[in-house]
């Protein structure tokens, strides 16, 4: 009997050893196969989206990421911008937010300028430029007004190196509200507020051809004729222009867009509102002025996505 019962204990014992080592080679077995099937089917990381330029052509900025990021070579590089994106949209008018809004920016291969919303020490609201004249490499900041209004319409330009405008309007009461303008002649540093025009209606659209000679155009809700103010003197003075409109296209052609430069004329378009109905709204009128926008003459019909 104590023979049987060594004997018994003995295989259980070799029979534990046994399935011991079994399951320990097993194991390394697993793990090698384990380890050749990472090597040969690794992981993939997750994808990173890829920022796509918001607008067509070598140069364009995007959102993406909340984060705005400008390219110079059709996002093959991008270069970050110190800005919130939330303070570019500040104001009464705050775009869509997943864009630029019209206006609020310039992107030319001599600058790249950022117009936005930003909060002074007295807890008041600034309009600010971030400018970079280096492709984004480096940025500095200019105060335009300490003092900014409820901005709804917003344009800011440089005609030349050391001139600039930015044209808001704000401070909006049903269809009335004010019109400010602001000047550089070094380039972007400092900037003086010069006078309006003498109207309260709503603008439409407005900038300067050079450092004289600036428009400002009105009449947003539904308009019957265009209605545009012309400065030859930097501001100082605004009077009414006179624009000559055929009678085939009265009442059709209603608010002015801003005059440009054009050989040694000024042309401006004239469009439909966004109420018009000629020819499916896809025409404007053309209108040139040889006496530096104060009268204007009707050239022809043009459509409205062709640029010129």
């Amino acid at each position: 009997m104590k023979h049987f019962i060594l004997w018994t204990a003995v295989l259980m014992a070799v029979a534990l050893i046994a399935v011991t080592v079994y399951y320990q080679a097993s194991d390394r077995v697993a793990g090698s196969i384990r380890f050749l099937f990472k090597q040969n089917h690794p992981r993939s990381a997750p994808a990173k989206t890829s920022l796509q330029p918001a607008t067509p052509g070598t140069i364009s900025y995007t959102l993406q990421n909340d984060k705005l990021r400008i390219t110079y070579n059709k996002g093959r590089r991008w270069m970050s911008v110190p800005v919130d994106t939330e303070r570019l949209f500040g104001g009464e008018y705050n775009g869509n937010k997943q864009e630029l809004i019209d206006g609020s920016y310039l992107l030319t291969k001599k600058r790249a300028v950022f117009l936005s919303e930003q909060t002074t020490d007295q807890n008041e609201t600034k309009l600010v430029l971030t400018i970079s004249e280096d492709r984004g490499k480096t940025w500095r900041r200019a105060t335009v007004t300490r003092a900014a209004p409820g901005i709804r319409f917003r344009n800011i330009g440089f005609p030349n190196s050391r001139f600039g405008y930015v044209i808001v309007s704000g401070d909006r009461t049903m269809s009335t509200e004010g019109t400010y303008i602001f000047l550089t002649v070094d380039d972007g540093k400092t900037w003086k507020k010069t006078a309006s025009p003498p109207t309260s209606q709503l603008v439409a659209d407005g900038g300067f051809v050079d450092a004289s000679t600036g428009f400002v155009s009105y009449g947003t809700i539904s308009p019957n004729h265009p209605h545009l103010y012309v400065t030859q003197d930097g501001g100082h003075h605004w009077r009414l222009a006179k624009i000559y409109m055929p009678a085939k296209y009265w009442k059709v052609f209603v608010r002015a867009e801003t005059p440009k430069r054009e050989g040694n004329h000024l042309a401006m378009r004239v469009n439909q509102g966004d109420e018009g109905d000629y020819k499916g709204n896809k025409v404007n009128g053309k209108f040139i002025s040889k006496d530096r926008g104060r009268t204007w003459t009707f050239s022809k019909e043009v459509r409205a996505d062709e640029s010129e």
